[in-house]
């Protein structure tokens, strides 16, 4: 609104009547982008759709930010007028051209900062690979699995803005890790339509001795494409567990894997579904140690209260955008999960301990792709390596 009425300063009726018209079209644009998913995806279709679309994301989450930092600098401009006319001397009704000059300014930064930050976070932040090298040590882990390594990929997302080419470069960067064993924790797509087919084939060439395992994520199953992203897995050589299990040998040793589809842990209908991994309850071992492959970070709880020593979740991106305020980290993500990314422990009953009080680990992967908008900052994507140490 401020702009339609600001373009009405142009002497010309013309160019006045030229800008207007764009700027309505803009907005169509804008509201047709954001409509998308409820129109059939029709955008997706048409030539330009997807950067009309990239647009259009970039432009809602930086101008809310924008908007936030205008409205900012506007208030803190109050306060200053507020205090210079209550100070002793001051002139009733005076006006100061300097300050009015340096908040008009310090607003045109602050409005300009959230469109510098989504454009980086576009055009580099989300692509800026990096490898977390991790040590997690494991209530009563056998000292033949000391040292052992896995390789965690994460929320793929394969899409108008995760090519293949994109995920086999981060299936490089794992193999060059050379784990024993590889593992991905769901979210192979974003939504019906994207090439699960594509995706799965490129995740199948990692490489691990002790081969290659997953679980479905949130998105499989708003896809409808669960089925198929098992049929894939075992077509391809790898193994897709849903609520099963597999004992996994290692110099003489062994451990139990455990993989389970998406856990809702939300109110369905206005009555729970029941405790999260009840359909894996009865496959937890307790002579070796048990490895969880459960895309939501918050089953941990349930998982350490069941006695499996380690879980491995996405689910969250890491927020995909983090800001530090002083010691404090602020993310999105925080609003669904207290799990957000990184290693995290519990402690685990007792009863369900060979020896002393241990506590269950959880590592939560801040994923490969995006979903919502393109874009991440400070989030960078993430391939893991994870090594077991003896608690």
């Amino acid at each position: 609104m401020r702009t339609w009425y600001s373009l009405g300063t142009f002497s010309s009726v013309f160019v006045q009547n030229v800008l207007r018209a764009a700027l309505i079209g803009l907005t169509i644009l804008l509201v047709a982008a954001i409509l998308n998913p409820l129109l059939g995806r029709f955008l997706s279709r048409l030539g330009g759709g997807k950067t009309i679309l990239t647009l259009a994301s970039l432009w809602m989450v930086a101008s809310f930010f924008a908007f936030l930092a205008v409205q900012s600098v506007g208030g803190i401009e109050w306060v200053t007028n507020v205090v210079a006319r209550l100070r002793p001397g001051a002139v009733a009704g005076a006006f100061d051209p300097s300050r009015r000059t340096f908040f008009r300014y310090a607003a045109y930064l602050a409005g300009s900062l959230p469109f510098v930050a989504a454009s980086y976070g576009f055009a580099a932040g989300r692509l800026r690979y990096t490898v977390e090298r991790v040590d997690v040590p494991i209530a009563n882990l056998p000292k033949e699995l000391e040292g052992f390594r896995i390789a965690q990929l994460s929320d793929i997302h394969i899409g108008s803005y995760m090519p293949p080419v994109e995920i086999a470069r981060a299936v490089t960067m794992a193999n060059e890790l050379q784990p024993d064993l590889s593992v991905v924790t769901g979210d192979f797509v974003s939504s019906m339509g994207d090439p699960l087919d594509a995706c799965i084939t490129e995740l199948s060439k990692l490489q691990a001795p002790l081969g290659v395992w997953g679980c479905n994520g949130n998105h499989e199953i708003y896809a409808g494409v669960e089925d198929e992203a098992e049929r894939l897995f075992h077509e391809k050589g790898m193994h897709l567990l849903r609520a099963n299990n597999a004992v996994i040998e290692h110099n003489g040793a062994s451990f139990n894997l455990l993989g389970v589809d998406y856990q809702r842990d939300h109110m369905v209908s206005g009555e729970r579904t029941g405790p999260m991994l009840q359909e894996i309850e009865h496959l937890i071992r307790r002579d070796m140690p048990n490895i969880l492959l459960s895309h939501n970070p918050n089953s941990f709880r349930r998982a350490a209260e069941l006695g499996i020593e380690l879980s491995l979740a996405g689910h969250t991106h890491g927020g995909q955008v983090k800001f530090e305020i002083v010691d404090h980290s602020v993310s999105p993500a925080r609003l669904i999960t207290p799990f957000v990314a990184g290693l995290y422990h519990l402690s685990m009953p007792s009863h369900h301990l060979l020896a002393g009080v241990q506590k269950a680990a959880l590592y939560v992967n801040r994923g490969l792709g995006t979903f919502g908008f393109p874009v991440r900052l400070g989030v960078p994507p993430e391939i893991t390596l994870l090594t077991l140490k003896r608690a």
